[in-house]
């Protein structure tokens, strides 16, 4: 009776106008945090190797870690992403060479396979059948039968493939290079480029979209900001600089801002700043979006994804992060109280003993009808 009532209600709303999040399956069992390292570059001083798993209800609590192939090898090479199904109950992730495949319920490798031209952080449809793995930075993304690894077919942008985001309802996916200024989108039905987006104002670092599949928000090089693409017209909307905050000396990836993120609800978007060692948050129900706060962290930050309720936000410094109080609430730490980091991070809910949903590595927004958060704007 429950799930009829809040299906009742969800149709009012959608037929008033309400923007609305998926409905949630029922109330999970475990709601855990896999984390996989090494996450920040090969450094294995931040939680060393393997898939570390943390108790979201119990305080982000280790829980264990899972070796894998990759973490017992003598000098554990840098992951470069990671993806999971709810549909088939698998977990993807990258070195920069080969691409993994694990069973989520027996914690097994079920193969691992090394895709032409190297690998790195890929995304995967909704229903866990395809992957998109980009080579490393060069020509092409593979297309990847995800239930075998065999290769479908190669999508050539020359854009020196990068990162990798789909959209909510699997139909679309989007291509980033960080040697070209232009988002490529992707027809997941025939693998073909069907439309570029910008160009933006410098190569394209990591980016995010919104549930609707109307904005993306990019983080570009030479930039302490973002911008913001319209994914229907294919034009740059806005640029948005960091107020306050001058750029600086910057440990790696080369960028001032190297990750960015949308709250679920698509309230605000979080941005992460390495030299000032920060998260800078702006209001995303205006546009363009407007600053409002900074949260400091403990390290350089590289990247930022959200837990699937919108409650925690996840920096790669390992900070666990309440998004009402702005507020950190926990540290990641391994088994031997080591400060755990990474920019590879994906959340698990298991119920039954089986997995019931995923969350994605990208801070992607889940606001996906009738209506987009922000107002439709004119280009700037």
């Amino acid at each position: 009776m429950p799930r009829i009532i809040a299906l009742c209600l969800a149709a009012f709303l959608a037929a008033s106008g309400f923007p609305l999040l998926p409905l949630q399956a029922a109330e999970p069992d475990h709601r855990l945090l896999y984390v996989v390292c090494p996450g920040i570059r090969n450094y294995l001083e931040f939680g060393g190797a393997g898939i570390l798993v943390f108790d979201i209800d119990h305080g982000h609590k280790f829980v264990r870690r899972i070796e894998t192939p990759a973490s017992r090898e003598a000098e554990p090479d840098n992951i470069k992403g990671v993806c999971a199904s709810a549909a088939t109950g698998r977990l993807y992730f990258t070195t920069r060479s080969r691409l993994y495949c694990l069973d989520l319920k027996t914690n097994k490798i079920v193969w691992d396979v090394a895709p032409p031209l190297g690998t790195d952080r890929m995304s995967l449809t909704p229903d866990g059948k395809v992957l998109y793995v980009p080579s490393f930075e060069k020509e092409t993304w593979n297309v990847i039968d995800a239930e075998t690894g065999a290769q479908i077919k190669a999508v050539e942008t020359n854009s020196g493939a990068h990162n990798t985001v789909v959209s909510r309802d699997g139909k679309r996916m989007y291509l980033g290079g960080l040697k070209s200024p232009l988002l490529f989108v992707a027809d997941t039905a025939t693998h073909e480029i069907v439309q570029k987006v910008g160009p933006f104002s410098g190569a394209i670092r990591p980016f995010t979209t919104n549930g609707s599949g109307t904005r993306a928000y990019v983080c570009v090089n030479e930039c302490l900001g973002f911008e913001i693409g319209d994914l229907s017209t294919g034009k740059l909307l806005h640029r948005v600089e960091v107020e306050g905050f001058e750029r600086g000396p910057i440990k790696r990836h080369g960028c001032p801002s190297h990750g960015i993120g949308l709250t679920p609800d698509e309230r605000e978007v979080w941005m992460v700043d390495a030299a000032n060692q920060r998260v800078h948050i702006f209001d995303n129900t205006v546009e363009p979006p407007k600053q409002v706060t900074s949260v400091p962290l403990r390290e350089q930050p590289g990247w930022i994804t959200f837990s699937l309720d919108g409650k925690y936000a996840y920096p790669s410094t390992g900070e666990v992060i309440d998004t009402a109080s702005k507020e950190i609430v926990a540290r990641l730490a391994d088994e031997t109280g080591r400060e755990v980091h990474s920019e590879k991070i994906v959340e698990i809910h298991f119920g039954g003993g089986e997995v019931v949903a995923a969350g994605d590595q990208f801070g992607v927004g889940r606001v996906t009808a009738p209506a987009a958060v922000m107002p439709r704007a004119q280009p700037e």
